[in-house]
C-alpha cells in the first residue's frame, strides 16, 4: 500500500516551535560547550562546523564536526539538557542516557556511541551535556510506502528488548508519567472516557515484575532511515527497564496522530508477528496518551488524541 499522512495529520513533533523554544533549542551552543566537545575527542582537537538538528523539544541537539590534531575527522552530536523543569523532575537524565549508550555498545541495535558526559555542566558552560557519535540517516515522517515503513519500525523493537542488561543495571524501573491533573481537559467531548482512562492509569501497569530494556520514547522522530531502511535509533534519555509494550504503546500513539488508526493497528499486528508476543493490554495506549497530563492540556485541544483514548477505553471491556 502506498500512502502518506492523512489530510489532517499532526505536524511531526518538534518541527514547529514557538519563538522562545526556537531560541532555547536551536541557537548555537556557547563556546564553552563546543570546547568541551573538542576536548572529549582529545587535546588539540577543534570544532569545524555546528548546526542545529530538527525535531524534538526536550533538549538542544546539534551536529558538531571535530578534527583532531592528526587531521582525523569526527561526526558528533552534542546534546544539552537545557530544560530546567526536566532536570528538576529527572536530575539523573544525563547519566542515564550515558549509561544506556554503554549498555547498547556492541549490541545489534544501531545506536550512538558515548564520547563524553558532563552531568552537571561544570565543564560545558553550565548546562549538563552529552557528546556521542553521529549516525547515518535522516528522520522520515512521510514515507512513500507505509506498510514496509511500519513493519521495519515494529521489527526494531524486539532487538532493543533483547539487549542483555548488566547484573547491576544502572537504569531505573519503568514507571508511567505521573498525572498532574485528575480530570478531563476543558475541551473534552467524552468526559466518561477520560474518567475511565485516569482510573486505569492510577492503577498498576499490567504484566510481570522485572522487565527488559525499553527505549521509553520510541516513535518515528527517534528513528533514522536511509533508502527505506532503518539505520539507527537515537534519543535514549528516557530508557528504562520494563514491559516491552510500553514502547509499543508510545509508538502507536505517535503513529495514530500522524497516520491514523489503521496505521497504528497495523503496526501492532506487525509487532506481534516479528516479536512472537500476542497479548496487548489497552493500559499501554492509555499511558502513552495521557501520561504526565497537566493543566496545559486545557489550552491544546486535540480530538485525535481523545479518539485514540476512547478506542483504548473501549477495549478494556472486550
Amino acid at each position: 500500500m502506498t500512502t502518506g499522512p492523512g489530510e489532517h495529520a499532526a505536524t511531526p513533533h518538534g518541527f514547529e516551535l514557538p519563538p522562545d523554544d526556537q531560541r532555547l533549542l536551536r541557537s548555537l551552543p556557547p563556546p564553552e560547550a563546543l570546547a568541551w566537545v573538542a576536548g572529549a575527542v582529545g587535546a588539540g582537537a577543534r570544532v569545524t562546523a555546528v548546526r542545529a538538528m530538527e525535531g524534538g523539544t526536550s533538549s538542544a541537539v546539534h551536529c558538531v564536526d571535530v578534527v583532531d590534531r592528526s587531521g582525523r575527522r569526527y561526526a558528533l552530536v552534542l546534546r544539552r539538557y537545557v530544560r530546567a523543569d526536566w532536570l528538576a523532575d529527572e536530575p539523573d537524565v544525563p547519566v542515564r542516557e550515558a549509561s544506556t549508550l554503554q549498555v547498547l555498545r556492541g549490541s545489534p541495535v544501531a545506536a550512538p556511541e558515548l564520547v563524553g558526559v558532563d552531568p552537571d555542566g561544570g565543564a560545558s558552560g553550565g548546562t549538563p551535556a552529552l557528546a556521542m557519535t553521529r549516525l547515518d540517516g535522516r528522520l522520515d515522517w512521510s514515507p512513500a510506502d507505509l506498510d514496509p515503513y511500519l513493519e521495519r519500525l515494529a521489527c526494531v523493537l524486539p532487538r532493543i528488548h533483547a539487549v542483555p542488561l548488566p547484573g547491576r543495571c544502572p537504569l531505573p524501573a519503568y514507571r508511567p508519567y505521573a498525572l498532574r491533573m485528575h480530570r478531563q481537559p476543558r475541551w473534552a467531548l467524552r468526559p466518561r472516557v477520560w474518567e475511565q482512562a485516569i482510573e486505569v492509569l492510577d492503577g498498576s501497569p499490567p504484566g510481570r515484575a522485572g522487565g527488559v530494556l525499553i527505549h521509553r520514547d520510541y516513535h518515528p522522530g527517534n528513528v533514522l532511515w536511509r533508502k527505506g531502511m532503518v539505520t539507527g535509533v537515537v534519543d535514549w534519555a528516557n530508557a528504562s527497564v520494563g514491559m516491552p509494550e510500553a514502547d509499543v504503546g508510545h509508538c502507536r500513539a505517535n503513529l495514530y496522530g500522524r497516520f491514523g488508526s489503521e496505521a497504528a493497528d497495523r503496526f501492532l499486528t506487525m509487532y506481534h508477528a516479528c516479536s512472537g508476543r500476542r497479548d496487548y493490554h489497552p493500559y499501554w495506549d492509555i499511558a502513552a496518551a495521557i501520561g504526565g497530563m497537566g493543566r496545559s492540556l486545557d489550552d491544546r485541544p486535540n480530538l485525535a488524541d481523545e479518539a485514540f483514548l476512547e478506542a483504548a477505553v473501549r477495549r478494556l471491556g472486550a
